[in-house]
Protein backbone atom coordinates (compact mmCIF):
# COMPACT_ATOMS: atom_id res chain seq x y z
CA UNK A 1 0.00 0.00 0.00
CA UNK A 2 1.46 3.23 -1.14
CA UNK A 3 1.88 5.91 1.24
CA UNK A 4 1.78 3.76 4.23
CA UNK A 5 3.50 4.78 7.98
CA UNK A 6 4.63 1.83 9.72
CA UNK A 7 5.83 2.21 13.77
CA UNK A 8 7.12 -0.48 15.90
CA UNK A 9 9.48 -0.96 18.77
CA UNK A 10 9.93 1.85 21.31
CA UNK A 11 10.61 5.49 20.14
CA UNK A 12 11.55 8.15 21.96
CA UNK A 13 10.36 6.96 25.09
CA UNK A 14 7.07 6.22 23.81
CA UNK A 15 5.59 2.39 24.00
CA UNK A 16 4.69 0.80 21.28
CA UNK A 17 2.61 -2.28 20.75
CA UNK A 18 2.50 -3.46 16.92
CA UNK A 19 0.11 -6.11 17.91
CA UNK A 20 -2.16 -3.53 20.00
CA UNK A 21 -4.77 -3.71 16.42
CA UNK A 22 -5.81 -6.71 16.57
CA UNK A 23 -8.29 -6.49 14.18
CA UNK A 24 -6.32 -5.84 10.80
CA UNK A 25 -3.04 -7.01 12.40
CA UNK A 26 0.10 -5.21 11.70
CA UNK A 27 0.37 -3.18 9.00
CA UNK A 28 -3.97 -2.65 9.27
CA UNK A 29 -4.76 1.07 7.71
CA UNK A 30 -7.36 3.58 7.87
CA UNK A 31 -8.96 4.92 4.97
CA UNK A 32 -9.45 8.88 5.05
CA UNK A 33 -10.43 11.64 2.93
CA UNK A 34 -8.83 11.54 -0.60
CA UNK A 35 -6.96 14.55 -0.05
CA UNK A 36 -5.81 14.13 3.56
CA UNK A 37 -2.32 13.54 4.74
CA UNK A 38 -0.92 12.10 7.74
CA UNK A 39 -1.69 14.44 10.38
CA UNK A 40 -4.64 16.80 8.65
CA UNK A 41 -7.21 15.71 10.89
CA UNK A 42 -5.65 14.40 13.66
CA UNK A 43 -6.63 16.88 16.28
CA UNK A 44 -7.32 16.90 20.07
CA UNK A 45 -10.59 16.10 19.26
CA UNK A 46 -11.25 12.76 17.33
CA UNK A 47 -14.58 11.86 18.53
CA UNK A 48 -15.96 14.20 15.04
CA UNK A 49 -15.85 13.78 11.59
CA UNK A 50 -14.76 11.66 9.07
CA UNK A 51 -12.15 9.87 11.26
CA UNK A 52 -14.21 9.24 14.28
CA UNK A 53 -16.63 7.71 12.62
CA UNK A 54 -14.02 4.68 11.06
CA UNK A 55 -12.84 4.35 14.81
CA UNK A 56 -16.16 3.65 16.07
CA UNK A 57 -16.53 1.85 13.15
CA UNK A 58 -13.84 -0.61 13.27
CA UNK A 59 -13.78 -0.61 17.29
CA UNK A 60 -17.78 -0.84 17.80
CA UNK A 61 -17.91 2.43 19.60
CA UNK A 62 -16.33 5.50 20.79
CA UNK A 63 -15.98 4.16 24.10
CA UNK A 64 -14.55 0.72 23.46
CA UNK A 65 -11.88 2.82 21.48
CA UNK A 66 -10.82 5.05 24.59
CA UNK A 67 -10.01 2.00 26.79
CA UNK A 68 -7.11 1.32 24.57
CA UNK A 69 -4.03 1.79 26.29
CA UNK A 70 -2.32 5.27 25.24
CA UNK A 71 0.83 5.11 23.55
CA UNK A 72 -0.43 2.34 21.43
CA UNK A 73 0.56 2.73 17.89
CA UNK A 74 -1.46 2.54 14.63
CA UNK A 75 -0.08 2.12 11.04
CA UNK A 76 -2.25 4.80 8.82
CA UNK A 77 -2.83 4.87 5.31
CA UNK A 78 -3.15 7.96 3.04
CA UNK A 79 -3.64 8.61 -1.00
CA UNK A 80 -0.44 10.55 -1.35
CA UNK A 81 1.02 7.72 -4.12
CA UNK A 82 4.42 6.19 -3.90
CA UNK A 83 5.25 8.19 -0.85
CA UNK A 84 6.50 6.28 2.46
CA UNK A 85 7.30 7.93 5.62
CA UNK A 86 9.50 5.91 8.15
CA UNK A 87 10.74 7.28 11.64
CA UNK A 88 14.16 5.76 12.53
CA UNK A 89 15.73 5.97 15.97
CA UNK A 90 18.00 8.69 15.92
CA UNK A 91 22.08 7.74 15.76
CA UNK A 92 24.57 9.96 17.98
CA UNK A 93 27.83 9.80 16.30
CA UNK A 94 30.92 10.01 18.99
CA UNK A 95 32.34 13.90 18.56
CA UNK A 96 35.31 14.39 16.80
CA UNK A 97 37.61 16.80 17.98
CA UNK A 98 38.38 19.52 15.60
CA UNK A 99 41.71 21.59 15.18
CA UNK A 100 39.44 24.50 13.98
CA UNK A 101 38.04 24.90 17.29
CA UNK A 102 41.29 24.98 19.51
CA UNK A 103 42.90 27.77 20.29
CA UNK A 104 46.65 27.48 21.80
CA UNK A 105 48.25 29.46 24.34
CA UNK A 106 52.26 29.27 24.70
CA UNK A 107 53.27 30.67 27.83
CA UNK A 108 57.11 32.29 27.40
CA UNK A 109 57.79 31.81 31.17
CA UNK A 110 58.80 33.94 33.79
CA UNK A 111 62.65 35.45 34.51
CA UNK A 112 64.22 32.11 34.01
CA UNK A 113 66.27 31.81 37.24
CA UNK A 114 67.08 28.54 37.16
CA UNK A 115 68.24 28.35 33.13
CA UNK A 116 70.65 32.05 34.07
CA UNK A 117 72.93 32.91 32.39
CA UNK A 118 71.47 31.62 29.17
CA UNK A 119 67.89 33.88 30.15
CA UNK A 120 70.71 36.93 31.01
CA UNK A 121 70.12 38.40 27.61
CA UNK A 122 66.44 36.19 26.08
CA UNK A 123 63.52 34.70 26.93
CA UNK A 124 63.54 30.84 28.13
CA UNK A 125 61.35 29.69 24.61
CA UNK A 126 64.27 31.59 22.75
CA UNK A 127 67.35 29.29 24.27
CA UNK A 128 68.98 27.34 21.51
CA UNK A 129 68.43 23.27 21.24
CA UNK A 130 69.86 20.54 19.64
CA UNK A 131 72.45 22.50 17.13
CA UNK A 132 69.84 24.56 15.00
CA UNK A 133 66.84 24.64 16.85
CA UNK A 134 65.13 27.02 19.74
CA UNK A 135 62.88 25.56 22.27
CA UNK A 136 59.87 27.93 21.08
CA UNK A 137 60.13 25.33 18.22
CA UNK A 138 58.87 22.21 20.15
CA UNK A 139 55.16 23.07 20.91
CA UNK A 140 55.38 25.83 18.04
CA UNK A 141 55.89 22.24 15.74
CA UNK A 142 53.38 20.07 17.81
CA UNK A 143 50.75 22.55 16.74
CA UNK A 144 51.26 23.04 13.02
CA UNK A 145 51.41 18.85 13.36
CA UNK A 146 48.60 18.60 15.18
CA UNK A 147 46.67 20.59 12.84
CA UNK A 148 46.28 23.89 15.11
CA UNK A 149 47.04 26.96 13.37
CA UNK A 150 45.88 29.63 16.22
CA UNK A 151 48.06 30.33 18.45
CA UNK A 152 48.85 33.04 20.91
CA UNK A 153 52.83 33.52 22.53
CA UNK A 154 52.82 35.47 25.65
CA UNK A 155 55.94 37.07 26.65
CA UNK A 156 57.27 38.98 29.48
CA UNK A 157 60.87 38.85 30.01
CA UNK A 158 64.28 39.53 27.49
CA UNK A 159 61.89 39.16 24.13
CA UNK A 160 63.21 40.61 21.68
CA UNK A 161 65.41 36.99 19.94
CA UNK A 162 61.98 35.08 21.02
CA UNK A 163 59.92 37.87 18.83
CA UNK A 164 62.56 38.09 15.62
CA UNK A 165 63.13 34.16 15.74
CA UNK A 166 58.58 33.94 16.13
CA UNK A 167 58.64 36.55 12.83
CA UNK A 168 61.03 34.94 10.74
CA UNK A 169 59.63 31.37 11.58
CA UNK A 170 55.91 31.17 11.62
CA UNK A 171 54.72 34.23 9.07
CA UNK A 172 52.38 34.39 6.36
CA UNK A 173 54.73 35.67 3.68
CA UNK A 174 57.69 33.82 5.08
CA UNK A 175 58.64 30.45 6.71
CA UNK A 176 55.20 28.38 7.61
CA UNK A 177 52.07 29.42 5.91
CA UNK A 178 49.07 29.45 8.41
CA UNK A 179 46.13 30.35 5.68
CA UNK A 180 43.17 31.38 7.94
CA UNK A 181 45.10 30.55 11.43
CA UNK A 182 47.61 33.50 12.99
CA UNK A 183 50.87 32.86 15.57
CA UNK A 184 50.32 36.48 17.27
CA UNK A 185 52.96 36.93 20.37
CA UNK A 186 51.32 39.38 23.17
CA UNK A 187 53.93 40.66 25.37
CA UNK A 188 52.80 41.57 28.82
CA UNK A 189 51.56 45.06 28.72
CA UNK A 190 49.89 48.28 30.89
CA UNK A 191 46.49 48.91 30.55
CA UNK A 192 44.34 51.98 32.15
CA UNK A 193 43.31 51.40 35.83
CA UNK A 194 45.04 50.05 38.82
CA UNK A 195 45.17 46.22 38.00
CA UNK A 196 46.21 47.41 34.47
CA UNK A 197 49.43 48.87 35.93
CA UNK A 198 50.79 45.21 36.66
CA UNK A 199 52.90 43.11 34.99
CA UNK A 200 52.33 39.06 34.64
CA UNK A 201 52.12 37.69 38.06
CA UNK A 202 52.08 33.92 36.70
CA UNK A 203 50.30 31.52 34.54
CA UNK A 204 46.64 32.55 35.31
CA UNK A 205 47.06 35.99 35.69
CA UNK A 206 49.01 36.02 32.25
CA UNK A 207 45.80 34.24 30.38
CA UNK A 208 43.74 36.95 32.26
CA UNK A 209 45.19 39.81 31.12
CA UNK A 210 44.46 38.79 27.50
CA UNK A 211 41.10 37.26 27.97
CA UNK A 212 39.57 40.05 26.60
CA UNK A 213 41.70 38.83 22.83
CA UNK A 214 39.67 35.37 23.51
CA UNK A 215 36.15 36.85 22.89
CA UNK A 216 37.74 38.56 19.58
CA UNK A 217 35.33 38.47 16.72
CA UNK A 218 37.62 36.01 15.13
CA UNK A 219 37.97 33.47 17.80
CA UNK A 220 34.24 32.83 18.50
CA UNK A 221 34.22 29.80 17.11
CA UNK A 222 37.01 28.52 19.57
CA UNK A 223 35.14 25.91 21.77
CA UNK A 224 38.88 24.54 23.53
CA UNK A 225 42.29 26.40 24.54
CA UNK A 226 45.30 24.79 24.85
CA UNK A 227 47.56 26.08 27.59
CA UNK A 228 51.35 25.47 26.28
CA UNK A 229 54.49 25.65 28.13
CA UNK A 230 57.82 27.04 25.94
CA UNK A 231 60.58 25.37 28.08
CA UNK A 232 59.65 21.59 27.14
CA UNK A 233 61.03 18.95 24.66
CA UNK A 234 58.47 16.34 23.86
CA UNK A 235 56.25 15.59 20.33
CA UNK A 236 52.57 15.13 21.02
CA UNK A 237 49.32 14.88 18.86
CA UNK A 238 47.66 17.47 20.87
CA UNK A 239 44.25 16.47 18.83
CA UNK A 240 44.45 13.15 20.77
CA UNK A 241 44.72 14.84 24.05
CA UNK A 242 41.62 17.17 23.25
CA UNK A 243 39.81 14.00 21.45
CA UNK A 244 39.87 12.61 25.11
CA UNK A 245 38.96 15.91 27.22
CA UNK A 246 35.80 15.72 24.44
CA UNK A 247 35.08 12.02 25.01
CA UNK A 248 35.13 12.56 29.05
CA UNK A 249 33.16 15.38 28.83
CA UNK A 250 35.67 16.98 31.16
CA UNK A 251 35.55 20.58 31.51
CA UNK A 252 39.64 20.39 32.41
CA UNK A 253 41.98 18.13 31.01
CA UNK A 254 45.70 18.02 33.05
CA UNK A 255 48.41 15.67 30.10
CA UNK A 256 50.60 13.71 33.18
CA UNK A 257 53.42 11.67 33.02
CA UNK A 258 54.46 8.79 35.46
CA UNK A 259 57.23 10.61 37.90
CA UNK A 260 60.39 8.73 39.95
CA UNK A 261 60.94 9.98 43.56
CA UNK A 262 63.83 11.91 42.63
CA UNK A 263 62.42 14.43 40.63
CA UNK A 264 58.78 14.35 41.76
CA UNK A 265 58.95 17.35 44.37
CA UNK A 266 59.91 19.24 40.99
CA UNK A 267 56.07 18.75 39.48
CA UNK A 268 52.68 19.51 40.70
CA UNK A 269 51.52 15.83 41.61
CA UNK A 270 47.65 14.36 41.43
CA UNK A 271 45.60 11.29 42.41
CA UNK A 272 43.28 10.00 40.16
CA UNK A 273 39.90 7.74 39.99
CA UNK A 274 39.69 4.63 37.95
CA UNK A 275 37.53 6.61 35.26
CA UNK A 276 40.71 9.25 34.80
CA UNK A 277 39.24 11.98 37.03
CA UNK A 278 41.63 14.02 39.30
CA UNK A 279 40.52 13.82 42.94
CA UNK A 280 43.37 15.88 44.69
CA UNK A 281 46.24 17.88 43.25
CA UNK A 282 49.10 19.17 45.02
CA UNK A 283 51.95 21.67 43.11
CA UNK A 284 55.09 20.79 44.06
CA UNK A 285 54.72 19.20 47.51
CA UNK A 286 57.91 18.31 49.99
CA UNK A 287 58.43 16.15 52.92
CA UNK A 288 55.42 14.83 54.18
CA UNK A 289 53.15 15.87 51.54
CA UNK A 290 55.13 14.20 48.78
CA UNK A 291 54.67 11.04 50.46
CA UNK A 292 51.59 11.95 50.82
CA UNK A 293 51.12 11.67 46.85
CA UNK A 294 52.35 7.96 45.88
CA UNK A 295 49.77 6.03 44.27
CA UNK A 296 49.73 2.89 42.21
CA UNK A 297 50.46 3.75 38.68
CA UNK A 298 49.67 0.35 37.47
CA UNK A 299 46.18 2.26 37.04
CA UNK A 300 48.18 3.79 34.07
CA UNK A 301 48.87 0.77 32.71
CA UNK A 302 52.40 0.43 33.87
CA UNK A 303 53.72 -2.57 34.97
CA UNK A 304 54.37 -3.38 38.24
CA UNK A 305 58.23 -2.97 38.28
CA UNK A 306 57.52 0.16 36.32
CA UNK A 307 54.85 1.30 39.25
CA UNK A 308 57.67 0.57 41.72
CA UNK A 309 60.19 3.02 39.99
CA UNK A 310 57.67 5.84 39.56
CA UNK A 311 55.29 5.67 42.16
CA UNK A 312 53.94 9.39 41.38
CA UNK A 313 51.82 10.74 38.62
CA UNK A 314 53.05 14.17 37.85
CA UNK A 315 51.78 16.88 35.72
CA UNK A 316 53.47 18.54 32.64
CA UNK A 317 51.58 21.87 32.87
CA UNK A 318 49.95 21.18 30.03
CA UNK A 319 46.20 21.70 29.54
CA UNK A 320 43.05 21.96 28.03
CA UNK A 321 40.40 24.15 29.16
CA UNK A 322 36.69 24.55 27.67
CA UNK A 323 36.69 28.15 26.66
CA UNK A 324 33.25 29.11 29.42
CA UNK A 325 35.21 27.32 31.91
CA UNK A 326 38.33 29.14 31.44
CA UNK A 327 36.58 32.45 31.34
CA UNK A 328 34.45 31.77 34.21
CA UNK A 329 37.30 30.57 36.35
CA UNK A 330 39.71 33.61 35.74
CA UNK A 331 37.34 36.28 35.60
CA UNK A 332 34.18 35.59 38.32
CA UNK A 333 34.99 32.15 40.21
CA UNK A 334 39.04 32.99 40.77
CA UNK A 335 39.84 36.41 40.04
CA UNK A 336 42.83 37.06 42.14
CA UNK A 337 44.32 33.64 41.34
CA UNK A 338 47.83 34.12 39.56
CA UNK A 339 48.68 30.92 39.27
CA UNK A 340 47.15 27.57 36.97
CA UNK A 341 49.52 24.70 39.05
CA UNK A 342 49.10 26.10 42.58
CA UNK A 343 45.97 27.66 43.11
CA UNK A 344 43.53 27.23 40.31
CA UNK A 345 44.01 23.39 39.56
CA UNK A 346 43.54 22.35 42.90
CA UNK A 347 41.04 24.52 43.78
CA UNK A 348 38.80 22.66 40.84
CA UNK A 349 39.33 19.17 41.21
CA UNK A 350 36.24 19.43 43.32
CA UNK A 351 33.60 21.61 41.90
CA UNK A 352 34.61 20.69 37.67
CA UNK A 353 35.54 17.83 36.15
CA UNK A 354 38.90 17.68 35.75
CA UNK A 355 40.53 14.23 33.79
CA UNK A 356 43.61 13.22 33.69
CA UNK A 357 45.69 12.29 30.03
CA UNK A 358 48.61 9.87 30.31
CA UNK A 359 51.45 10.68 27.82
CA UNK A 360 53.39 7.67 27.82
CA UNK A 361 56.14 8.90 25.57
CA UNK A 362 59.21 11.12 26.03
CA UNK A 363 58.84 14.20 27.60
CA UNK A 364 61.31 16.33 29.86
CA UNK A 365 60.96 20.08 31.55
CA UNK A 366 64.03 22.23 30.59
CA UNK A 367 63.62 24.25 33.73
CA UNK A 368 67.08 23.86 35.08
CA UNK A 369 70.96 24.46 33.37
CA UNK A 370 71.52 20.78 34.25
CA UNK A 371 67.89 19.27 32.59
CA UNK A 372 69.03 21.25 30.09
CA UNK A 373 72.74 19.66 29.74
CA UNK A 374 71.41 16.44 29.88
CA UNK A 375 68.31 16.63 27.28
CA UNK A 376 70.90 18.12 24.64
CA UNK A 377 73.63 15.29 25.32
CA UNK A 378 70.59 12.69 25.30
CA UNK A 379 70.14 13.57 21.72
CA UNK A 380 73.06 12.24 20.48
CA UNK A 381 72.77 8.74 22.52
CA UNK A 382 72.51 5.48 21.09
CA UNK A 383 69.55 5.10 20.27
CA UNK A 384 68.20 8.63 21.31
CA UNK A 385 65.15 8.69 23.32
CA UNK A 386 64.25 11.72 21.37
CA UNK A 387 65.14 13.01 17.78
CA UNK A 388 64.42 16.01 15.49
CA UNK A 389 64.61 14.07 12.64
CA UNK A 390 60.96 12.71 12.51
CA UNK A 391 59.62 12.79 8.82
CA UNK A 392 56.24 12.45 9.34
CA UNK A 393 56.08 14.95 12.26
CA UNK A 394 58.97 17.35 11.67
CA UNK A 395 60.38 20.11 14.13
CA UNK A 396 60.49 23.20 12.60
CA UNK A 397 62.90 26.38 12.69
CA UNK A 398 63.85 29.65 10.65
CA UNK A 399 65.75 28.15 7.66
CA UNK A 400 69.58 29.41 7.93
CA UNK A 401 70.61 28.92 3.97
CA UNK A 402 73.88 27.62 5.10
CA UNK A 403 76.54 25.70 3.51
CA UNK A 404 77.13 21.93 4.20
CA UNK A 405 79.56 21.56 7.40
CA UNK A 406 83.26 20.78 6.21
CA UNK A 407 85.50 18.26 8.38
CA UNK A 408 88.91 17.93 7.90
CA UNK A 409 91.15 14.61 8.97
CA UNK A 410 88.53 14.59 12.29
CA UNK A 411 87.27 12.14 14.54
CA UNK A 412 83.53 12.28 15.49
CA UNK A 413 82.09 9.84 18.23
CA UNK A 414 78.22 9.72 19.20
CA UNK A 415 78.18 13.70 18.14
CA UNK A 416 75.73 15.96 16.34
CA UNK A 417 77.53 18.57 14.24
CA UNK A 418 75.34 21.30 12.85
CA UNK A 419 75.36 23.04 9.19
CA UNK A 420 77.55 25.34 8.68
CA UNK A 421 80.50 24.43 10.50
CA UNK A 422 84.75 23.74 10.02
CA UNK A 423 85.83 21.24 11.89
CA UNK A 424 89.86 20.90 11.53
CA UNK A 425 91.75 18.60 12.55
CA UNK A 426 90.04 17.97 16.31
CA UNK A 427 88.37 15.40 18.33
CA UNK A 428 84.39 15.42 19.01
CA UNK A 429 82.56 12.97 21.45
CA UNK A 430 78.90 12.68 22.49
CA UNK A 431 78.89 16.78 22.23
CA UNK A 432 76.23 18.99 20.01
CA UNK A 433 77.84 21.37 17.54
CA UNK A 434 75.94 24.24 16.77
CA UNK A 435 75.16 25.99 13.29
CA UNK A 436 78.27 28.26 12.54
CA UNK A 437 81.11 26.66 14.70
CA UNK A 438 84.52 26.69 14.15
CA UNK A 439 86.73 24.21 15.87
CA UNK A 440 90.48 24.51 15.00
CA UNK A 441 93.69 21.97 14.87
CA UNK A 442 94.28 19.79 18.16
CA UNK A 443 90.65 20.68 19.61
CA UNK A 444 88.92 17.87 22.11
CA UNK A 445 85.00 18.27 22.87
CA UNK A 446 83.67 15.70 25.08
CA UNK A 447 80.39 16.04 26.51
CA UNK A 448 79.62 19.80 25.43
CA UNK A 449 77.10 21.85 24.16
CA UNK A 450 78.19 24.29 22.10
CA UNK A 451 75.85 26.48 20.86
CA UNK A 452 77.32 28.14 17.76
CA UNK A 453 77.24 31.59 16.36
CA UNK A 454 74.77 34.13 14.74
CA UNK A 455 77.53 34.99 11.68
CA UNK A 456 80.46 34.45 10.32
CA UNK A 457 84.11 35.88 10.76
CA UNK A 458 85.91 35.41 7.12
CA UNK A 459 89.63 34.29 6.83
CA UNK A 460 90.90 37.38 6.44
CA UNK A 461 89.12 38.77 9.74
CA UNK A 462 90.32 35.34 11.76
CA UNK A 463 94.00 35.75 10.42
CA UNK A 464 93.68 39.90 11.36
CA UNK A 465 92.34 38.88 14.53
CA UNK A 466 94.95 36.52 15.77
CA UNK A 467 97.76 38.52 14.03
CA UNK A 468 96.99 41.66 16.77
CA UNK A 469 96.67 39.06 19.74
CA UNK A 470 93.03 38.87 19.65
CA UNK A 471 90.60 35.73 19.63
CA UNK A 472 87.90 34.62 16.57
CA UNK A 473 84.73 33.25 17.69
CA UNK A 474 85.31 29.36 18.20
CA UNK A 475 87.52 27.54 19.31
CA UNK A 476 90.95 27.69 19.57
CA UNK A 477 93.86 25.35 19.03
CA UNK A 478 94.70 22.58 21.11
CA UNK A 479 92.13 23.60 24.03
CA UNK A 480 89.94 20.94 25.89
CA UNK A 481 86.86 21.19 26.97
CA UNK A 482 84.49 18.85 29.33
CA UNK A 483 81.63 18.82 30.34
CA UNK A 484 80.42 22.56 29.53
CA UNK A 485 77.73 24.44 27.77
CA UNK A 486 79.35 27.48 25.14
CA UNK A 487 76.72 30.12 24.32
CA UNK A 488 76.73 31.36 21.01
CA UNK A 489 79.21 33.63 19.45
CA UNK A 490 81.83 32.77 22.73
CA UNK A 491 85.28 33.64 21.73
CA UNK A 492 87.98 30.94 23.03
CA UNK A 493 91.35 31.19 22.47
CA UNK A 494 94.59 28.99 21.84
CA UNK A 495 95.66 26.44 24.59
CA UNK A 496 92.94 26.85 27.14
CA UNK A 497 91.55 23.90 29.58
CA UNK A 498 88.05 23.93 30.55
CA UNK A 499 87.37 20.53 32.69
CA UNK A 500 86.03 21.99 35.99
CA UNK A 501 89.42 19.45 37.71
CA UNK A 502 88.43 20.93 41.09
CA UNK A 503 84.65 19.77 40.45
CA UNK A 504 84.11 23.40 41.90
CA UNK A 505 79.27 22.68 41.61
CA UNK A 506 78.47 27.16 42.01
CA UNK A 507 80.36 29.76 40.92
CA UNK A 508 80.60 32.89 38.99
CA UNK A 509 82.74 34.71 37.02
CA UNK A 510 81.23 37.18 34.41
CA UNK A 511 84.60 39.12 34.50
CA UNK A 512 86.25 36.56 33.19
CA UNK A 513 83.33 35.16 30.71
CA UNK A 514 81.63 31.96 32.38
CA UNK A 515 79.64 30.48 35.70
CA UNK A 516 79.17 27.09 36.75
CA UNK A 517 75.79 25.63 37.55
CA UNK A 518 75.38 22.42 39.16
CA UNK A 519 78.83 21.09 37.82
CA UNK A 520 78.79 22.34 34.24
CA UNK A 521 81.05 25.25 33.13
CA UNK A 522 78.77 27.83 31.18
CA UNK A 523 80.96 30.19 28.59
CA UNK A 524 79.07 33.60 28.19
CA UNK A 525 77.07 34.27 24.88
CA UNK A 526 79.31 36.89 23.31
CA UNK A 527 82.09 36.29 26.13
CA UNK A 528 85.88 35.92 25.39
CA UNK A 529 88.04 33.61 27.05
CA UNK A 530 92.06 34.08 26.43
CA UNK A 531 94.85 31.72 25.26
CA UNK A 532 95.89 29.68 28.24
CA UNK A 533 93.37 29.88 30.52
CA UNK A 534 92.90 27.15 32.87
CA UNK A 535 88.93 26.75 34.32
Amino acid sequence: MAGTLQMAGSIAGLRVNPNAYQRGGVGASIAIAPSAIFGDRVSPSLKKGFLADKFVGDHGSWKSYKRKRSGEAFSVLTDVPNEILTLQVPKFEKPIADPKSVCSVILGGGAGTRLFPLTRRRAKPAVPIGGCYRLIDVPMSNCINSGINKIFILTQFNSASLNRHIARTYSFGNGVNFGDGFVEPLAATQTPGEDGMKWFQGTADAVRQFSWLFEDAKNKHIEHFLILSGDHLYRMDYMDFIQRHIDTGADITISCVPMDDSRASDYGLMKIDDRGRVQYFSEKPKGADLKAMEVDTTILGLSPQEAEKMPYIASMGIYVFRTDVLLKLLRWRYPTANDFGSEIIPACTKEYNVQAYLFNDYWEDIGTIKSFFDANLALAAQPPKFHFYDPMKPIFTSPQFLPPTKIEKCQVLDSIISHGCFLRECKVEHSIIGIRSRLEYGTELKETMMMGADYYETEAEIASLLAEGKVPIGVGENTKIRNCIIDKNARIGKNVMIVNSDNVEEAERPSEGFYIRSGITVILKNSRIKDGTVI
